[in-house]
């Protein structure tokens, strides 16, 4: 059933991709992050030049797939892209940039990263601030073009990786399962384990303030 529902959703065209190529730009880029919302883990970001004499049936925004899809789709993308670059950036980069400089830092990174390079440059979202290569940002990006959505593909499975090889190092607060999100069973891990390494002191939702504020009150009062 889940099967036929993702064969069911409208797959990202190459619409914009092909109308700049007849315009003269023969390396148009695409680039998307992913885990800005995460409590724990990287930010990570993917740049991602198609080529149009190979494609790649089935690409639409990596939150519509499931995670085989996003698998073969993601190895299918590394094999027939004329290139790619994924770039991370770290709990301390977040922590000291804040999310969002730490997100469009790490796209940036992924677009100059390229070879060859871009000549111009689709991103999910927003315009990237110092990026010297012709962009513009689109709203929901990774459902509409296509080379978007194969960065975004590129980029969650990249990430969704390294979250499940951090898992088999620290076990406890089962990063293989939320990949990092602020879901019930990872705000109950911290509340026993407190944060790691991996964690983001600068993400402090009022959920996890909560329990933070209640663990330091039982130390002090004896309970």
């Amino acid at each position: 059933m889940a099967a036929r529902r993702t064969l069911g959703r409208p797959t990202a065209r190459r619409t914009l991709e092909n109308a700049l190529r007849r315009a003269g730009h023969l390396c148009v880029a695409g680039v998307d992050e992913v885990g800005r919302g995460c409590l724990a883990g990287p930010v990570t970001a993917a740049a991602v030049i198609l080529d149009p004499d190979r494609p790649i049936p089935g690409l639409r925004d990596s939150k519509l797939l499931s995670p085989e899809a996003r698998e073969r789709l993601h190895d299918a993308i590394l094999r027939r892209a004329v290139a790619w670059c994924v770039v991370s950036r770290p709990p301390a980069d977040i922590d000291s940039l804040n999310i969002h400089k730490a997100s469009l830092a790490a796209m940036r990174e992924a677009v100059v990263g390229l070879a060859p390079a871009a000549d111009y440059v689709l991103a999910d979202g927003f315009a990237i601030p110092g990026l010297a290569v012709p962009h513009q940002g689109l709203v929901k990006g990774d459902q509409r073009c296509a080379c978007i959505a194969a960065a975004s593909i590129v980029a969650k499975v990249t990430r969704d990786r390294f979250m499940v090889a951090l898992d088999r190092e620290d076990p406890r607060y089962g990063f293989a399962r939320h990949k990092g999100y602020g879901t019930a069973e990872h705000l109950a891990a911290i509340r026993v384990h407190g944060l790691s390494d991996a964690h983001r002191r600068s993400f402090r939702p009022a959920t996890l303030l909560d329990l933070l504020v209640d663990d330091e009150y039982d130390e002090t009062d004896g309970r």
